[in-house]
C-alpha cells in the first residue's frame, strides 16, 4: 500500500469514479484531469482530501493541487484506478472536449495574441510618449508642442518612429509567426509570408483610401490583374493567410516523401498562400475587419453611444474571467488600423483601474489584515498598472461585492468617456499609464474619466459591505483571527447591540521555533508570489514564498538543507531544510511542457547544498521564445510547519542576498 494510496481512492471516488475520466497527466505540483462529465466532481470533498491542496479548472482540465509529492500521489492513483496517464500535451487535447466551439476560438485567439502582447504594449507606449511630445500645446513654450520648441526633442520624436509605427504596421508578420508556432509548423514560413503582407513594395494600406484607383499598383498576368495592396497593422488578413500557410504544411508533410521534404514542404505551402493571401484571403479578410470595426466604431459614435459605453465598460471584467476579452486585441488593432485610433480601448483601460480602485476599499476595510495585504497591496499596483487578474481573483471574486463595485464604476465611467468621445492613438498600455495612448485633445475627459474610475468603485465597495449589498461575506480577519461583528450582526448572526470593533491582535512566536533564513536565488528582481502570473502561486494554493525574476541563467538553492526531488523534466527541485521545512523551487511558468530542454542541472536527489550551491544552469531566452514566464519561484509547501513567512527585499538583488526568513513551528 502506497503513502497515498487512500488518499487516491477518495479522490477517485469523489472526481465520479474511473468512467467520469478521460484522461490524466501530472505537472510538478498538481494533477491534470479531463473529465468527461466536470458536475460529477464533489469539490467539496476533494478539498477535505488530506493530501489535496487546492483545486481549479483551467482549458477544459480539473487540476488538483498536491504539492512536491504529486508523483508518488499520481503513482498510487494510477495503482487504484488502472488508468496509465498521458503526457500533458495529450491532457491539453482532450480537455478541448469540455470546451464549446466559441471557448476553443477565443483559446486560439489568446494563444495567437499572448506571444506579441509585449511587442504591443512597447509600441503603446511609445506611440503614447509622442503624443505628449507633439500633441499638446504648453503654454509655458509659447503655446508650442514640445517638438516645435526643441531640435533635440524633435529628433527623439522622429527616431521613435521606428520603433514605435513598426510595432503596429509590421504587425501581420508577429501574426503569421505566432500562428505557425501555435500550430507547430515552420516559423520562419510564417514570417516570411508576413513580409509579403507588408513589403514596401505594395500601396501601404494606410494609403488606399486616398489613392484613386487608377493609381493603385498592380501585378499583371495578361489575362488577370491583381491589385499591389499591403495589409499593414490588418489583422483578420494574417490571420487568415496564417492558418492556411500551417494547415497547408500539414497536408504535404503527409503526403510528400521525407527525403524530399524540406524542399518541396515548403514550396507547395508557402507559394498558393502569398498568391491566396493576395487574391482573395486579403480581400476578404480586410472586408470582415472592415465590417467589424465599422460596427463597433457605428456603436459608440451613435445616439446611443452612452448605453454601448456603460454596457461594454460593465461587462469588461466579466469577459475577462470568461478568456472572451482577448478578441478586443483583434478589434482595437483593426479600429486602429480603420480610424488611426480606437474608441474601446479607453473603457479597457478604466475597467482596470476600477478593478484597483475595488481593492483600495477592500485594504482600507480590513486595514491591518497584514496577510491579506500580502495580496491586496500588490493586486492593486497591478490594476492600476494594467493587469487585473490578480485583483479579480485573489480579493475581487472571493468577496463578490468590491468586483459588483467595480463594474459599476466601469460602466460609468466607460459611458462618460464614449459620451466625450475619448479615443487612443495606441493600444497595450491599461490602468493609469493608460493615458499615454490616448489622444492628446482627449486627456481632460479622460482624465475626468479616471476620477471617476477611482472614485466610484471605491466608495461602492465601502457601501456594499457596510449596507451586506451583493455581498459574499468576509467575517474573518485573516491576520488575528478576530470577527468582524458589525458584519455577523447584518448577516443576522449576533444582535446588532452586540456589535464591537475588531482588535487587532499579533501572535507571539510559539515555543521553540525556529527560522529559516531565505536567499535570492539568481540575480534579478524580488518579487511577491501574488504577483506570479500563475494562480496555482499567486494564490498560495501550493503555500506562501517568492519569486525572481532573472536576469541571467545562473540559479541557486534559496536555503541550506538536502535536495530530496527532482522533477524529471528538470525545472522543479524539491528541498528539505534541517528544521524540516519543505522548500520547491519552481523554474519558469508552465516549463514541463519543455521537457528538460533549457535546463542543465549541477544537483542530484541526496545532495546537501546551501545558498552558494548552483542549481541549475538555465536558457531562459530558450523560455522566452517558448512563450513561458522565466519567474523562478519559490514556495514552502508544508504550510503547517509555518508559522510565519517574512519577505523582507523585495525590488533588485544579487544572488546568496538574504531577503527574507520563515519561522517554523
Amino acid at each position: 500500500m502506497g503513502k497515498y494510496t487512500a488518499d487516491a481512492e477518495q479522490l477517485l471516488k469523489d472526481i465520479g469514479g474511473r468512467e467520469n475520466i478521460a484522461a490524466v497527466s501530472h505537472c510538478a505540483t498538481r494533477m491534470r484531469f479531463v473529465l468527461n462529465d466536470p458536475s460529477l466532481a464533489d469539490e467539496e470533498a476533494i478539498e477535505n482530501i488530506p493530501s489535496v491542496k487546492g483545486m481549479f479548472t483551467n482549458a477544459g482540465q480539473f487540476q488538483v493541487i498536491i504539492g512536491n509529492d504529486v508523483p508518488l500521489f499520481f503513482n498510487d492513483f494510477s495503482a487504484v484506478s488502472g488508468i496509465d496517464g498521458v503526457s500533458k500535451e495529450q491532457g491539453k487535447a482532450a480537455a478541448k472536449q469540455n470546451l464549446n466551439p466559441v471557448q476553443r476560438a477565443i483559446g486560439v485567439l489568446a494563444e495567437i495574441f499572448t506571444p506579441i502582447i509585449p511587442a504591443i504594449i512597447v509600441g503603446g507606449l511609445i506611440l503614447g510618449f509622442r503624443n505628449v511630445l507633439e500633441g499638446i500645446q504648453f503654454s509655458s513654450l509659447g503655446g508650442q508642442t514640445i517638438v516645435e520648441s526643441s531640435q533635440f526633442w524633435s529628433g527623439v520624436n522622429h527616431f521613435l518612429w521606428l520603433p514605435g509605427e513598426a510595432i503596429f504596421h509590421f504587425l501581420p508578420v508577429g501574426i503569421t509567426w505566432s500562428i505557425a508556432k501555435k500550430m507547430g509548423t515552420t516559423q520562419i514560413l510564417g514570417i516570411v509570408l508576413g513580409i509579403t503582407l507588408v513589403s514596401p513594395q505594395l500601396l501601404n494600406a494606410y494609403g488606399v483610401a486616398g489613392t484613386a484607383a487608377a493609381d493603385i499598383p498592380f501585378w499583371d498576368f495578361g489575362f488577370a490583374q491583381v491589385d499591389m495592396i499591403g495589409y499593414q497593422a490588418q489583422v483578420i488578413p494574417a490571420m487568415l493567410a496564417g492558418f492556411m500557410l500551417a494547415y497547408l504544411e500539414i497536408f504535404f508533410r503527409k503526403i510528400i516523401p521525407q527525403a524530399v521534404s524540406m524542399i518541396f514542404v515548403p514550396f507547395f505551402a508557402l507559394l498558393p498562400t502569398i498568391l491566396a493571401a493576395h487574391l482573395i484571403l486579403g480581400p476578404i479578410g480586410w472586408t470582415i475587419g472592415n465590417f467589424i470595426s465599422n460596427i463597433v466604431n457605428t456603436g459608440l459614435t451613435s445616439a446611443f453611444n452612452w448605453l454601448f459605453g456603460a454596457v461594454f465598460g460593465f461587462l469588461y471584467a466579466p469577459l475577462v474571467i470568461t478568456g472572451l476579452h482577448h478578441m478586443t486585441n483583434a478589434i482595437d488593432t483593426q479600429l486602429i488600423a480603420d480610424f488611426q485610433s480606437t474608441n474601446l480601448w479607453p473603457m479597457i483601460a478604466l475597467s482596470n483601474i476600477a478593478q484597483g480602485s475595488a481593492v483600495l476599499g477592500v485594504i482600507f476595510l480590513h486595514r491591518g489584515n497584514k496577510k491579506e495585504e500580502q495580496v491586496s497591496i500588490p493586486s492593486m499596483i497591478s490594476c492600476y498598472l494594467g493587469v487585473t487578474e490578480p485583483a479579480m481573483f485573489g480579493i475581487n471574486l472571493k468577496y463578490v461585492y468590491p468586483f459588483v463595485a467595480a463594474m459599476i464604476g466601469s460602466g460609468l465611467a466607460g459611458m462618460f468617456a464614449t459620451l466625450m468621445g475619448v479615443r487612443a492613438n495606441a493600444i497595450g498600455v491599461g490602468g493609469l499609464p493608460g493615458i499615454l495612448a490616448i489622444r492628446a485633445q482627449d486627456w481632460l475627459a479622460f482624465a475626468i474619466a479616471m476620477l471617476i474610475a477611482i472614485a466610484l468603485p471605491f466608495v461602492l465597495t465601502i457601501f456594499f459591505r457596510r449596507q451586506g449589498i451583493f455581498n459574499k461575506l468576509d467575517p474573518v480577519d485573516e491576520a488575528t483571527g478576530e470577527l468582524y461583528a458589525d458584519e455577523l450582526a447584518m448577516a443576522g448572526n449576533v444582535p446588532q447591540s452586540f456589535a464591537v470593533d475588531a482588535v487587532e491582535t499579533t501572535t507571539a512566536t510559539p515555543t521553540g521555533s525556529e527560522e529559516e533564513a531565505l536567499f535570492a536565488p539568481a540575480d534579478g528582481e524580488v518579487i511577491t508570489i501574488s504577483e506570479v502570473n500563475d494562480p496555482v502561486f499567486s494564490k498560495k494554493m501550493m503555500g506562501d514564498g517568492f519569486a525572481v525574476r532573472p536576469v541571467n541563467e545562473k540559479v541557486y538553492a534559496p536555503v541550506s538543507g538536502t535536495i530530496t526531488n527532482i522533477f524529471e523534466t528538470k525545472h522543479a527541485i524539491g528541498i528539505l531544510t534541517d528544521t524540516g521545512l519543505e522548500v520547491l523551487v519552481h523554474i519558469g511558468l508552465d516549463t514541463v511542457e519543455l521537457k528538460g530542454e533549457p535546463f542543465r542541472l549541477h544537483v542530484k536527489e541526496g545532495q546537501k547544498v546551501t545558498a552558494d550551491t548552483l542549481l541549475a544552469d538555465v536558457d531562459f531566452e530558450k523560455i522566452k521564445a517558448a512563450g513561458k514566464g522565466t519567474d523562478i519561484v519559490v514556495v514552502m509547501t508544508n504550510m503547517d510547519r509555518v508559522s510565519n513567512v517574512s519577505i523582507d527585499k523585495t525590488g533588485s538583488t544579487s544572488k546568496h542576498n538574504g531577503i527574507g526568513h520563515v519561522t517554523t513551528k
